[in-house]
């Protein structure tokens, strides 16, 4: 089955605690399934993890008789602590990730000023997805894209006419995402968009957040079409040079992520949470005047 034929099953479940939606993509009943960008409950007041949004996409995985193959991260969020680990347990899988996510770890490892045995070579992820990257799901196969700006080791996922955008395109209304993060560049990412959008434009586009304004009704899919008529940020006519003047000086004024912190430290090293310390407790850190 070609990536042109091959229209998969996509479910999503909206958690209203991060704008986050995590995405089980499946070609039948009781086949194959991928997890995309799945999420870890996490009180930053008590400091308390849980798992009621990744038992959402486990009771979905259950009634619809799929076999995890794959559980996959676009990037690694700062918004959001990622479920992988945990899913993997329950479920099954391997955790995959885009190859660049070295970058990433070498440069929180010393922002965090992470222990000297944290490796900065991705090997905590089970799979590093390269560009074009393979991944099968019973008789298809889903490829990795390339879409750094963000982060500089963001990815997508196509399956057929579906794409995981991740964190590089936003609904319409909403636009695209900042680029003021370490290794992050606005030029990058209107790169990385129009590699999106110059896909067929019926091509199913499925962003990682929602932030919806007036009031809209959450949504999280959009199209080539829509994206190109419509986004506030990269709409047809809008050129390089405009998008990295708007969107440099927009990040200027945007605060951090609530949860970036335990987001970040977490995220690098595949889910898991940093070793426990000698009074068998796990700790995460807060660099004080860096970011």
């Amino acid at each position: 089955m070609t990536q042109t034929t091959f229209k998969p099953l996509v479910h999503g479940i909206f958690d209203p605690a991060t704008w986050t939606v995590t995405y089980v993509v499946y070609q039948r009943e009781g086949g194959a399934c991928a997890i995309i960008d799945s999420v870890l409950d996490y009180d930053p007041k008590s400091g308390r993890t849980s798992h009621d949004t990744a038992d959402k996409v486990i009771r979905f995985v259950h009634d619809h008789n799929l076999q995890v193959k794959w559980i996959l991260e676009t990037h690694a969020h700062a918004d959001h602590l990622t479920a992988a680990p945990y899913l993997k347990q329950v479920l099954g899988g391997q955790i995959g990730i885009g190859a660049g996510i070295g970058h990433v770890q070498q440069v929180f490892k010393q922002v965090f000023n992470l222990e000297p045995e944290f490796k900065t070579d991705g090997s905590q992820f089970d799979v590093l997805l390269a560009v074009g990257y393979p991944i099968a799901m019973d008789d298809a196969v889903g490829v990795t894209l390339d879409v750094p700006g963000h982060t500089p080791a963001c990815v997508a996922y196509q399956f057929g006419d579906a794409v995981f955008v991740g964190d590089t395109l936003f609904m319409p209304d909403v636009g695209t995402a900042r680029c003021d993060f370490p290794g992050g560049s606005a030029k990058s990412l209107f790169a990385s968009v129009q590699k999106l959008l110059s896909l067929p434009v019926d091509t199913r586009l499925f962003m990682c957040h929602d932030y919806p304004p007036n009031d809209r009704p959450v949504a999280f899919e959009s199209t080539v079409a829509e994206q190109r008529a419509k986004n506030i940020h990269v709409h047809d006519g809008v050129t390089e040079a405009d998008f990295v003047a708007m969107r440099n000086q927009r990040d200027a004024t945007l605060e951090m992520p609530v949860l970036i912190f335990p987001s970040v430290q977490v995220n690098i090293r595949a889910g898991e949470l940093p070793p426990a310390e000698p009074n068998c407790i796990r700790y995460l850190k807060i660099p004080l005047n860096t970011l």
